[in-house]
């Protein structure tokens, strides 16, 4: 036999555990010798305390063996009644043995006894089968009074009748007699259709009923509220689904109302869809849509039960209806007022107190869960649509305005004048103001419609100046075919930059955002190319009266005192007082132009017909000459308004400085200065104004030229160019015999 430690190993285990805790706690406590005085106390201590646990593991083991020993007495009983049900079972099976030969006559009895239930349930029934007919005939004399629901009460039972039949038909598996029932009952169909068709007439005339006639309207909904209780509770069985159920009545009735509400304002004959025909028509879908909704949320919805949320219905099937039925009108070539009316209507009526927030509807009726009335693509696809619609309009207007325009250009009368007397016409206002009230217009529909007629409008002004550009150039080659036609053609010069300017401060106006005033990039330039090309014009007509006068410089009578200049002075004061006729930014731009023109002509005329002076006297004549010439112009255009520092005549007097400068040698000195000056100055350039000196041996000329090649300028950023425009005549090689000297 195995030891006790070895059996019951925690134990051991358990024991070894409290003999090491034992220890480590006397090791702690007595490891000083003055401890060992309180041994006796430890001791005594000890032995109470393991008295306690001891009584304690008695009591608790005690109380288990008395439960154990409950347990056992209870479990011995359980076990004697077991074997005596067992007994008994065993008696009652071989009692059933001995009995049953006796159930085979107990299920005979059983089926005589429903088969004579079954007879006498026939037999109940059987007058009222016998009656279906006439009560078929009385149905149909009720349907025909009106006396809906007294009719709907027989026909549920007659209903109920056949019903039963075919189910008691159809749990004994008789499908060939289910035939003979439905052919028997046939008319109950008729009656159906009959009773249906007056409901579905009531119900397609509620909103005139509920007003004149509620009562009618409230019998078809009961009917139709008892029906769809019949199917519930047939479906809910789901063991025998009679003939033409489910009816779904209240889902019909739902459909008949959307019918009646689409096809009585939506599928009408075809409109005229553009101008009052539309708005005739908007107008007349927003009326009757708010009387109508008036009426449901008044009255309908009390003839009807909550759950019908009939007043949601209807709102919804309006709005679903007219989404469809403006998206029917889109397909039409509408004009831009047909599509503003339309954008308008959707956008602005259609959620406005005039119509879906009329206070009589609201807050019942909600639209906001709704879709929109036009999804955001079919918005944008129209807007475009309106856009383009709308810049054919301005184009014709903005040609008419044109042809108008070119018209007065060729009149025998100056263009009219402002109240400062500067030249104008009507062409900005006309301009500005239809484009501004499509702008406007387009704000009361979207911020979307409006940035888009803005950028539309800027590209038919950019447009539109690039026409007039090309009018205004057809305009001046008629005039240079004849210089008296048009007659007036510097004053309608002068207007065209005039409303060059007037249109160029009206642009940024036009921007629908008022914090944003930037005229974009490409129309500032067809604005700056009109003012370039009137001004060119200009510029050309004062160039034909000066050419004459620039035809005589240089020449002997000239450098002896000749009254030439001031000629040239008369043209360009008398073209000045025309110029007094544009404001300040463009006159000023024609007096710099003019004054650049003229120094030009008069350095190009000293250049290309270069005259040599053959003495020191005449050179100094010369210099007197340019200086008197170069001041009067110079004092000319201050006193114009144009200030020194615009001025390009200081050339004239830079070029003066080389011809008068007494010392040749050192020409290559002031040349450099000169050229950092002027740096579009060529070599042949100063080869000329050297030549015209008549004293430049070839070695200073060389010095010159080969400084200027050690000195090549770039030109400066808006630097404005003087000479790079006149072209002086190449000199002509020595032609050389062989065998001789150059001549």
């Amino acid at each position: 036999a195995s030891s006790p430690d070895e059996e019951w190993p925690e134990a051991e285990k358990a024991e070894k555990l409290a003999r090491g805790a034992a220890l480590k706690w006397a090791s702690g406590v007595f490891y000083r010798p003055e401890k060992l005085e309180g041994l006796g106390h430890y001791r005594r201590r000890e032995t109470q305390r393991n008295s306690s646990i001891q009584s304690r593991l008695k009591s608790t083991v005690q109380s288990y063996l008395e439960g154990v020993s409950a347990g056992l007495e209870q479990l011995r009983s359980a076990a004697q009644e077991v074997q005596s049900v067992c007994q008994d079972l065993g008696a009652a099976r071989w009692a059933l043995l001995d009995s049953a030969d006796h159930f085979q006559g107990l299920q005979q009895m059983r089926e005589l006894m429903e088969e004579h239930v079954q007879l006498a349930s026939v037999v109940q029934v059987l007058p009222q089968i016998f009656s279906v007919h006439e009560v078929f005939s009385h149905i149909m004399q009720l349907l025909h009074g009106q006396h809906l629901l007294e009719a709907h009460v027989e026909l549920m039972m007659v209903e109920q009748l056949r019903d039963d039949i075919l189910s008691q038909l159809h749990l004994r598996g008789l499908s060939s007699a289910q035939a003979t029932v439905l052919s028997y009952f046939s008319g109950l169909q008729d009656l159906n259709e009959s009773l249906a068709k007056q409901l579905w007439d009531i119900v397609g005339s509620s909103l005139r009923l509920v007003r004149e006639d509620p009562v009618l309207f409230v019998t078809a909904v009961r009917i139709i509220e008892r029906e769809e209780k019949i199917d519930d509770t047939l479906l809910l069985e789901a063991t025998f689904l009679p003939p033409g159920r489910p009816k779904g009545w209240r889902q019909k009735f739902y459909q008949v109302l959307q019918d009646t509400i689409t096809g009585a304002r939506f599928h009408a004959p075809r409109m005229d869809a553009e101008g009052p025909g539309l708005a005739k028509h908007l107008a007349a879908l927003q009326k009757d849509i708010v009387s109508e909704l008036r009426v449901v949320k008044d009255l309908m919805v009390q003839c009807v039960p909550a759950h019908y949320n009939i007043l949601s219905v209807c709102t919804a099937t309006y709005h679903q209806a007219l989404s469809s039925h403006l998206q029917e009108i889109l397909r039409e070539d509408l004009d831009k007022q047909g599509l503003f009316l339309l954008l308008e209507w959707a956008l602005r009526v259609y959620h406005s107190p005039e119509m879906m927030g009329h206070p009589d509807l609201l807050p019942e009726v909600d639209i906001s869960a709704l879709d929109p009335l036009m999804s955001s693509e079919l918005v944008d696809q129209t807007e475009r649509r309106y856009v383009i619609k709308v810049k054919a309009s301005v184009f014709e207007w903005m040609q008419r305005t044109l042809e108008v325009e070119f018209k007065e250009w060729f009149r025998e009368e100056e263009p009219e004048t402002d109240h400062q007397g500067f030249f104008q016409s009507a062409l900005p206002a006309i301009v500005m103001q239809m484009l501004n009230e499509n702008i406007q217009v387009a704000s009361l529909i979207t911020d979307s419609l409006q940035q888009k007629i803005y950028n539309m409008a800027l590209e038919e002004l950019e447009a539109f100046l690039g026409r007039l550009r090309e009018a205004l150039v057809q305009c001046g080659k008629e005039h240079q075919q004849d210089r008296v036609v048009p007659k007036y053609y510097i004053s309608h010069l002068l207007a065209v930059l005039n409303n060059n300017l007037a249109l160029s401060n009206s642009v940024s106006s036009l921007h629908p955002d008022t914090a944003c005033r930037e005229v974009p990039g490409s129309l500032q330039a067809a604005l700056d190319r009109m003012q370039k090309k009137a001004t060119q014009l200009l510029l050309e007509e004062l160039l034909l009266d000066l050419q004459p006068l620039c035809l005589q410089l240089p020449s002997r009578k000239w450098l002896s005192g000749s009254q030439l200049v001031g000629s040239m002075c008369e043209v360009i004061d008398k073209y000045a007082k025309d110029f007094s006729r544009v404001r300040k930014p463009v006159f000023t731009l024609l007096l710099a132009e003019s004054e650049l023109l003229v120094a030009n002509q008069y350095l190009r005329a000293l250049l290309q017909r270069k005259m040599v002076c053959k003495s020191r006297e005449e050179r100094g004549q010369l210099c007197h000459r340019l200086l008197q010439d170069a001041t009067q112009l110079r004092e000319l255009f201050c006193g114009l308004g144009l200030d020194r520092s615009q001025q390009s005549l200081e050339a004239v007097f830079a070029l003066r400085e080389l011809i008068c400068l007494k010392d040749p040698a050192l020409l290559s000195l002031e040349v450099l200065g000169f050229i950092t000056k002027y740096p579009d100055v060529s070599d042949e350039h100063i080869s000329t104004l050297l030549d015209i000196r008549g004293d430049v041996s070839k070695e200073v000329r060389h010095v010159v030229l080969e400084m200027m090649a050690q000195h090549p300028q770039v030109l400066p950023e808006g630097y404005r160019p003087i000479f790079s425009t006149i072209l002086v005549p190449v000199p002509e090689l020595p032609f050389c015999l062989r065998k001789g000297k150059c001549a």
